[in-house]
């Protein structure tokens, strides 16, 4: 044999490729090893957390393998029916529906709302897995029946107040059938739909369509109200038995648009958190005309207007454009006409306008207000409702011995020269900077107040929860708050409208935005003078308040002036917004330093829900402990005041002059009975004998004091938390 055959060459090309291939494939067999080893472990894994994550199920409830359920899952527990009636129609058939489900062997109660609170106990319905029928009837005017009064004032009101919102009673079921005469057919069935509108616009879910029964056997659609009422009970048996199961039926009742019925999506109510909001979205989308009805002529512009998509012939084109033109022309030339009159704060006739327009009074209607004449309104306050029911009152009844449920509140001039970013009304008011508008006279604007306030008051009697005495004690006007909106000292005759509330022994609360110095120098005496005092430099104050005037801030540091000079109760009020205007300390007590108030309210901002109006959000609202705070912080650079008082549901501080503290205790309250008597000296007098803030002083409760267990809260009222409520947000 060849020796040279018994030695390997390494170097060889063929060696090195030999070699170099071994080593790869074993890299790939290790590689394809260690991936299916790892794979195991990661199944392994999988498994054993299955089975941790689903509990074995005990022995006795092992059957061929299968696992059954120990107890049936609880779809609907229980029906509540509530019914508003005059004459019983609705409460014979809430007892006729009750039979009807007791068949079910489901529990059902029948709730005259008369007796019904649904502040305190209609949020239970949110999880409590109930089915809530309404039965509600509508007279001829329009008005619910007395016994359901109450429910759908607070009804109608909490669907448009930002501190409910609008998944207030979301997870809430309901179905509402309304009693009517079409006979009637402006106000046909309109306290049912809007019931339904109201709860919908809170989150609630709706079961089915809403049913609508007919007094008028003509055009009843089963030839009577019992027929109609049978029909609609028995597809509400159908649905509620649907529920039992966990599906949920088409709920349309045939009342979708054409074609939304074939894509509306059934099954468990029993869903994943993302497919059940689309779902509940999507069910909104397919009824949510019901509640808004119109009709073709309202939708299409009216009968001029043919259908949109008709096919126009040509030899028509011509005469048609010629029409078109013709009616911009026309347009054109209104709109000149008009808008020359409107600079000029006058109609077409040459007369001043009215500032309540069409459009506004709606919007304002809307929103609960009570509007008076051409430019005022009135609006019951929430404090007044809470107060009426032993449930505490506002700060003002705290700091200055306010009974809430005897103060009217209100303004004698909507429109106001800026445009706070946390106006309540989201800028719905007019604007301007002078008085150009009709002018009632405060005669009639206070007789009106007052008669409009008292309605209000009324609507109360036979609430549940309202105390016999303070409801006696509401229907006369005690104190009038001048700061529902607007700025009330625009109105040319504010100081007649004065002397008026002093002559029917009213207290007089006036707030001004600081804009007017020149009226504010010309005020007769009030019980309570306020400036806002919302930012303290110009650059904060033109974004938080974003007034029209050009010379807004020397026309904001003048009114500090001159109110300075007044000798009657004065007050700045300061309205924290978080990130805005709570780092500029030093410069507040520069402002408090040059108006010498009497008194500093330090309020946390309120957020009035979300408007294009406004980019505040509830970022913006600080906690009332950041409120306290601010408020240490600046007393420590104003060495003639102190903290007084708070009141913490409403997110607020007293900041009081010392003059106020006399011999150790605070004397911020006020003597209403003294004021009444020096005022009568004033106009008697003829104005020359003069009185100051120190003479209608009394001494402040204990319990109104700052550091007081009861943080502002009348111990003999009792307090009310709404139960889904979580970051506490300040009201007036």
């Amino acid at each position: 044999m060849d020796p040279s055959v018994d030695t390997w060459d390494l170097s060889s090309p063929l060696i090195s490729l030999w070699i170099n291939r071994f080593y790869i494939y074993l890299g790939f067999a290790v590689s394809i090893s260690l991936w299916i080893c790892l794979q195991i472990v990661i199944k392994t894994q999988d498994r054993n957390l299955q089975e941790k994550s689903v509990p074995k199920a005990p022995q006795n409830l092992m059957t061929n393998g299968y696992v059954s359920l120990q107890e049936k899952d609880i779809f609907v527990s229980g029906v509540k029916i509530f019914y508003g009636s005059q004459t019983g129609t609705a409460k014979g058939f809430a007892t006729v529906l009750a039979e009807a489900v007791t068949s079910l062997d489901l529990p059902v109660a029948i709730i005259n709302l008369k007796e019904y609170d649904p502040d305190d106990h209609l949020i239970e319905e949110v999880t409590s897995k109930n089915v809530c029928v309404f039965l509600v009837a509508t007279y001829t005017d329009g008005r619910p029946t007395e016994s359901a009064q109450w429910f759908c004032k607070w009804l109608e009101e909490a669907s448009s107040d930002f501190r409910f919102g609008k998944s207030y009673l979301k997870g809430m079921r309901y179905a509402v059938f309304g009693l009517g005469n079409s006979a009637y057919s402006s106000h046909f069935n309109k306290v049912g739909k809007n019931v339904d509108k109201w709860l919908w616009m809170l989150g609630a879910h709706r079961v089915m369509s809403r049913g609508e029964g007919d007094c008028d056997v003509v055009k009843s659609k089963h030839g009577s109200i019992e027929a109609d009422f049978r029909v609609w009970k028995t597809k509400f048996i159908s649905q509620l038995q649907a529920l039992q199961k966990g599906e949920r039926k088409k709920s349309c009742g045939g009342h979708c648009k054409k074609g939304k019925c074939e894509s509306h999506q059934h099954g468990s109510e029993e869903r994943e958190e993302g497919s059940h909001e689309q779902d509940e979205l999507h069910h909104r989308d397919t009824e949510e005309e019901e509640p808004f009805e119109s009709s073709s002529e309202e939708e299409f512009g009216g009968e001029d207007r043919q259908s949109l998509n008709s096919i126009v012939d040509v030899e028509d084109l011509g005469k048609i454009m010629d029409h078109v033109k013709k009616e911009k022309r026309e347009k054109e030339q209104q709109e000149e006409k008009s808008g020359l009159f409107r600079n000029m704060g006058r109609n077409e006739d040459g007369e001043r306008r009215a500032m309540i327009t069409p459009a506004l009074r709606e919007a304002l209607t809307k929103q609960g207000y009570q509007l008076i004449g051409s430019h005022s309104g009135v609006k019951l306050c929430r404090w007044t409702k809470s107060m009426l029911r032993g449930r505490g009152g506002c700060y003002k009844h705290t700091f200055y011995g306010i009974e809430s449920h005897r103060c009217m509140e209100t303004t004698p001039s909507l429109a106001c020269a800026n445009k706070c970013v946390f106006c309540w009304r989201h800028h719905t008011n007019p604007v301007g900077t002078e008085w150009r508008w009709k002018m009632d006279q405060p005669e009639m604007i206070l007789k009106e107040a007052i008669e409009n306030h008292q309605n209000m008051i009324k609507q109360f009697k036979g609430v549940p929860g309202v105390k016999a005495e303070r409801f006696e004690e509401g229907m006369t006007v005690k104190h009038c708050a001048l700061s529902l909106v607007g700025e009330p000292i625009m109105y040319p005759e504010i100081n007649r409208f004065l002397k008026l509330l002093h002559q029917c022994k009213i207290s007089s609360f006036l707030v001004t935005n600081a804009q007017f110095p020149a009226e504010i120098r010309n005020l007769k005496p009030v019980t309570q003078l306020y400036v806002s005092v919302d930012a303290s430099t110009k650059e904060s104050l033109k974004k938080i308040d974003r007034p029209l005037f050009k010379d807004f801030w020397q026309r904001f540091l003048d009114s500090l002036k001159a109110l300075a000079a007044k000798q009657q109760r004065t007050v700045y009020r300061l309205t924290l917004v978080k990130a805005w205007n709570v780092d500029e300390l030093q410069a507040y007590a520069q402002l408090v330093f040059l108006g010498n108030p009497d008194f500093i309210e330090v309020k946390g901002v309120t957020y009035c829900g979300e408007s294009s109006a406004s980019s505040l959000t509830m970022a913006h609202v600080p906690w009332h402990e950041e409120v306290v705070q601010f408020v240490r912080e600046l007393v420590d650079l104003i060495p003639d005041y102190e903290i007084a008082c708070e009141h913490e549901h409403s997110n607020c501080l007293l900041i009081a002059h010392k003059k106020f503290k006399i011999g150790g205790e605070w004397w911020t309250w006020i003597d209403y009975n003294r004021f009444q008597e020096l005022i009568q000296e004033y106009e008697d007098s003829g104005g020359s004998k003069t009185f100051s803030a120190k003479d209608y002083m009394a001494r402040t409760p204990h319990w109104a004091l700052f550091g007081a267990n009861e943080r502002g809260f009348d111990p003999k009222d009792t307090r009310h938390q709404r139960k889904n409520k979580s970051k506490a947000i300040s009201g007036c």
